[in-house]
This record gives C-alpha cells, structure tokens and sequence, in this order.
C-alpha cells in the first residue's frame, strides 16, 4: 500500500466518522420559548473565563453575577442591529454544534466538557489568530460579555465608579 493511498484513506475516514457522530450524536436542545434562550447554557460556560477576576468571590454573589450578566446579554442581543444579531447567532449555534466546534477550535469537544483552562486558551488562540475571522469571533463575544456585565450599575463597585446625581435647586 502506498503511503499516499494511506493518508488519503485515514483523511476520509476520519472525516466520515466526524460527520457520522456529527448527524448521530443527539443535540441539547432546551426548550424553545424564549428566543435566545438557548444559548444561555453556552454563554454560561463561557462567562467565568471571560471575567475572570471580575466576578465577585463569594458563590452565592458569583452566580447571581452571572445570572444578571445574562438577562443582560439577552437584552443586549435583541438591541444589536439585524446583521450583527445574525452573525453572533451563527457564531454561537456553531460552537453549540460538534461540526463547528471543529472548525472553530480544531476540536469536538463540547465546550460545556472543557475545563476553564482550555477555554481561555481557545479564546487567547482566537484573539491571536492569523485569521480575521477568529478575532473578530473573539472580540464581538468580548465586547458583548464585557457590555453586558458592567452594564448593570451593582457591578460598578468593583471599578470603584459611582454614578454621580445632579440635584436641582
């Protein structure tokens, strides 16, 4: 056998196998009333790596953090312009899908599965990428998480910022 004929056939068997577990393996999908919704569970994941000491230290305020930067994000999505709803929505729907987590981060790992570690090294490799696309993946869920968090006034106290009144006389 040649070794061509080798690498030819590993290539399009692998390829064969990761389009086979692709269309097989069944989806999480969680219930559809409201839109945007879906990606809550995703945005979850990714939300302590990209705040990372900005999230308060306590668990019971860390999660309430977490859940507020969410509504957040979800009211910030439905604000954004219809094109750039449309590309964030392609973005996340292929980093929710094995497929596109191949093509995104060379791997087929759901990210729900990673540890903290691998998801900001899957970020840094995205934000140092050669490929404009990537960045521009990395800094639209940057902008939008980090928007989204300090969009919400409890969140000012860590910036030591205080949103200052005028009085009338």
């Amino acid at each position: 056998m040649l070794r061509r004929t080798f690498l030819l056939g590993a290539f399009a068997g692998t390829a064969a196998l990761a389009l086979g577990v692709n269309l097989y393996a069944p989806e999480f999908t969680p219930a559809e009333d409201n839109e945007g919704d879906d990606y809550r569970l995703l945005l979850s994941v990714l939300l302590p790596v990209m705040l990372e000491g900005a999230l308060p230290d306590v668990a019971s305020h860390k999660l309430a953090a977490q859940n507020r930067t969410l509504d957040a994000i979800k009211q910030s999505m439905a604000l954004l312009p219809a094109e750039q709803q449309e590309e964030l929505n392609t973005l996340l729907t292929m980093l929710n899908h094995r497929l596109g987590l191949l093509l995104l981060t060379s791997s087929m790992t759901p990210l729900l599965m990673r540890s903290p570690r691998e998801l900001a090294d899957m970020l840094e490799t995205w934000r140092h990428s050669y490929f404009s696309l990537l960045q521009t993946a990395y800094l639209g869920l940057r902008e939008l998480v980090m928007a989204s968090y300090y969009a919400c006034p409890e969140h000012w106290g860590r910036l030591h910022y205080a949103k200052f009144e005028l009085v009338s006389p």
